[in-house]
C-alpha cells in the first residue's frame, strides 16, 4: 500500500506566503474601495427634500360658477317637465318668459298692487295680502347667467332666447312696477368727486417760508424815507 506524500497530493495547494508590508498594502487598498462604495452610495440616493413634488394647487369653482350651472339644471328640468317636453333646440323667448312667471311663486318680495293702501311705501307699516313675486335684480342676474351658459352649451350667439328682445322688454316692466309698487328707485347714482383736502405743510417749509413784515418793520420803512 503506497503511501501518498503531501507533495504528490493533488488536493493539497501550498499556501501563498504573504509578508507585513503586503497586508498593510491590501488593507488600505480595502479601505479605500469601501470609503468610496459609500461615497457612491450617498451620491446615487436622491434627497428627498429636493425632490419633493408640490401638488399643483386645486381649481375650486367661483360662487358665480356655480350658481350658473344650478340654474342652467333648473331651467332645462324645466324644459323637461313641459307638456310636451321642449328640447332646447326648440326654446324661444316665450318660453323663458314662461320660466320667469313661473318662478315667481318662488319669489321672496313683496309687489303691492295699485290698490293696496301700501302701494308705493317702500317700508309697509302692516302686512297686506299682496303676492310675492321675484325681484328684478334677481330676474335679471338669471337672465344674465343662463345667457352665459346657453352660449357655453354650444348655443348661437344670434339665436340665444335669453338675450332675446321680449325678455329685455319684461325686464324692463318688472323693473318699472316694482319701482312704483314698492316705492324703489333702481336709477343709479352718479357717485359725487372727492374734494381735496389741502395737506398741511411740515414744520421745515413753514421755517423756510418768509415771514410777514410786521407793523416795527414798516413804521421804520417809512421813517428812512
Amino acid at each position: 500500500m503506497d503511501l501518498v506524500s503531501p507533495q504528490n497530493n493533488p488536493n493539497e495547494y501550498p499556501s501563498r506566503i504573504v509578508s507585513s508590508s503586503t497586508i498593510a498594502t491590501m488593507a488600505t487598498n480595502n479601505n479605500s474601495i469601501i470609503s468610496s462604495s459609500s461615497n457612491s452610495s450617498a451620491t446615487a440616493t436622491p434627497n428627498s427634500s429636493s425632490t419633493t413634488m408640490t401638488p399643483p394647487p386645486s381649481t375650486t369653482p367661483s360662487r358665480y360658477e356655480n350658481q350658473k350651472r344650478r340654474d342652467w339644471n333648473t331651467f332645462c328640468q324645466y324644459l323637461r317637465n313641459n307638456r310636451p317636453p321642449l328640447s332646447l333646440s326648440m326654446c324661444s323667448g316665450v318660453h323663458v318668459l314662461e320660466f320667469l312667471r313661473y318662478l315667481d311663486q318662488f319669489g321672496k318680495t313683496k309687489v303691492h298692487n295699485q290698490t293696496c293702501p301700501f302701494y308705493g311705501l317702500p317700508n309697509p307699516p302692516a302686512p297686506c295680502p299682496c303676492p310675492l313675486r321675484q325681484a328684478w335684480g334677481s330676474l335679471d342676474a338669471l337672465i344674465g347667467r343662463l345667457r352665459a351658459a346657453y352660449e357655453e352649451h354650444g348655443g348661437r350667439p344670434e339665436g340665444n332666447p335669453f338675450g332675446a328682445r321680449a325678455v329685455r322688454i319684461y325686464l324692463r316692466e318688472v323693473r318699472d312696477f316694482q319701482a312704483k309698487a314698492r316705492g324703489v328707485s333702481y336709477e343709479k347714482k352718479r357717485k359725487r368727486p372727492k374734494l381735496k383736502v389741502p395737506v398741511p405743510s411740515s414744520p421745515q417749509q413753514q421755517s423756510s417760508a418768509p415771514t410777514p413784515p410786521t407793523l416795527a418793520d414798516a413804521t421804520a420803512a417809512t421813517s428812512t424815507i
